[in-house]
C-alpha cells in the first residue's frame, strides 16, 4: 500500500488553526487513511492508502479538517517514492557552507507557470539562493528565515498554495515514510 506524506500550511501557527496531533491521526484514521504519525505540531502527518489520485487525497483531507475543525488549511500531498527524489534532487546538497536548518523547502501544489519561474530568476537584492525543482522550491536562508525579508515576496509571486518545511523536517519525514514502507514489506 503506497505511503504518503502530508504537509499541512498553517497548522498551530500564530494561535491559529490549532489541531492536536493525536486528533488530526484520528481524523486520518477516520478517512481510511492507515497508520498515520505525525511529526511535530505543524501538520506533517505520513501515512499508507489504498486510495489513488493525490488531488482527491488531498481534498479529502481539507474537507475532512473543514467539518472537524472549521477552517480549511491547503493540504498539499507528496508520495514516499516523490520525497525521496526531492531530497535527492537537493541542488545544495554538495556545499559544506549551507546549514540544514536555514534550508528550507517550499512544497507547491502544482508546477508554477513559465511567468512564475521568470519572476523566481529576477529576483535580486536577497541574500537568500533560491533553487526551483518541478514542485519544490529551495531556498537558503542564510540569516534565518524569521530574519529574511524575502517570503511575503515569494508569497506574492507564487500566488499559489505552498508551504514551507526545513530541511531536517524533509529529512525526518523521509525517514518516518521509508520506515512505514519497510513495514508494508515487513507485513506483505
Amino acid at each position: 500500500m503506497p505511503v504518503f506524506v502530508s504537509f499541512l500550511r498553517g497548522i498551530n501557527v500564530g494561535g491559529h488553526g490549532k489541531i492536536s496531533m493525536v486528533a488530526l491521526r484520528e481524523l486520518y484514521g477516520s478517512l481510511k487513511l492507515r497508520d498515520a504519525q505525525t511529526y511535530i505540531q505543524s501538520g506533517n502527518v505520513v501515512f499508507r492508502s489504498g486510495q489513488s489520485g493525490e488531488a482527491a487525497i488531498a481534498k479529502k483531507i481539507q474537507t475532512a479538517i473543514g467539518k472537524a475543525f472549521g477552517f480549511h488549511p491547503e493540504v498539499i500531498l507528496r508520495s514516499a517514492k516523490e520525497l525521496r527524489a526531492i531530497i535527492a534532487a537537493n541542488p545544495f546538497a554538495k556545499r559544506k557552507d549551507v546549514e540544514p536548518n536555514k534550508l528550507v523547502v517550499i512544497f507547491l501544489v502544482t508546477k508554477p507557470s513559465a511567468e512564475v519561474r521568470a519572476k523566481l530568476a529576477e529576483l535580486k537584492g536577497f541574500p537568500e539562493e533560491l533553487h526551483l525543482v518541478g514542485r519544490e522550491l529551495y531556498v537558503y536562508f542564510p540569516v534565518g528565515m524569521g530574519q529574511s525579508k524575502l517570503p511575503p515576496v515569494l508569497d506574492r509571486i507564487l500566488s499559489a498554495p505552498a508551504t514551507a518545511r526545513n530541511w531536517n523536517s524533509v529529512n525526518k519525514m523521509n525517514e518516518m515514510a521509508a520506515e512505514l514502507e519497510g513495514r508494508d514489506r515487513a507485513e506483505g
